[in-house]
């Protein structure tokens, strides 16, 4: 059983430990509300733009379609572009998306595919390291900003545009997490070169008739690179808004089991001082009566 010191020693260090959490606790919950508002306030335009270009894409025929739209005719090398958190203590968020991105991978591979991957964010280097070292393109850092922001996606836009002109890959994949609700974030996977054409529906006005100027050639061959860059600037909101939920959510149970643990151990304590108590009256008594 362990001594009086060592109980009180750990029922110390478990409050330090609970006083870290619930601070940390309170961080996630205040920068919540700013990731939650910019990743809900970067859906719409996403969601506008995707119409615009359902009209653009039905409107031109296969032939004069921009590549980022048409593809270059392959579908044999795919690139996984994985977004993971740069810090920890988010709960199972980065797991969750390792195993999408896993999941995917694997899938792939059974059908014959050439996969490679596309790193954003330190948390899942080196669970991804540890099944596909040899299959990691590319790491792209977003730990040394603050917020990572649309600079950070143009430049990984940009860079996976020149690489797919460049003919190093056929197909690049998204794997994000979706925030939902501060308890769910959901790991989402998304065809992102060759941009996939949209359907377009009677809500995006598909059936009026619309004179474009220029060319909707020229409208697509602006509007595809910003729309990568858009879906990457969604995906690094959609990450900020579900690292600050996991982890608000991951550090109110470590606060909750803290407090369980530190009542488990002052009972303990309580029971332990109390016989030893009990001993040394017994012994004081028993000294008595032998005087």
């Amino acid at each position: 059983m362990a001594s009086l010191k060592e109980l009180k020693g750990r029922i110390n260090s478990v409050k330090s430990t609970q006083k870290i959490t619930k601070a940390k606790q309170m961080v996630a919950a205040a920068k919540l509300r700013r990731a939650q508002a910019a990743a809900e306030a970067a859906r719409p335009y996403a969601e506008r733009l995707s119409g615009v270009m359902a009209s653009l894409a039905g409107k031109v025929s296969g032939d004069s379609a921009p590549q980022l739209l048409a593809g270059n005719g392959a579908d044999q090398r795919h690139l996984l572009v994985v977004v993971n958190t740069d810090k920890g203590l988010c709960g199972g968020l980065n797991a969750n998306i390792v195993k999408a991105a896993k999941a995917k991978a694997r899938a792939l591979i059974a059908e014959g595919k050439e996969v490679r991957f596309y790193l954003v964010g330190k948390k899942g280097r080196a669970p991804i390291k540890r099944d596909f070292a040899e299959r990691i393109e590319k790491h792209f850092d977003t730990s040394e900003v603050r917020t990572p922001g649309f600079e950070e996606a143009e430049a990984i836009a940009d860079d996976l545009i020149g690489r797919f002109e460049q003919g190093e890959f056929d197909v690049a994949h998204l794997i994000y997490p979706v925030f939902r609700s501060a308890l769910a974030q959901d790991p989402t996977v998304d065809q992102l070169i060759p941009v996939p054409s949209p359907e377009s529906d009677a809500g995006t006005g598909g059936d009026a008739v619309v004179d474009y100027e220029p060319g909707e050639e020229e409208i697509l061959e602006e509007l595809l690179p910003r729309y990568v860059k858009t879906q990457l600037f969604g995906s690094l909101l959609e990450r900020e808004a579900s690292e600050q939920g996991a982890s608000m959510t991951a550090m109110d149970n470590a606060t909750r089991n803290a407090g369980d643990l530190i009542n488990k151990l002052t009972i303990q304590y309580n029971r332990s001082r109390q016989a030893a108590i009990t001993t040394e009256l017994i012994e004081i008594i028993a000294g008595a009566e032998a005087l």
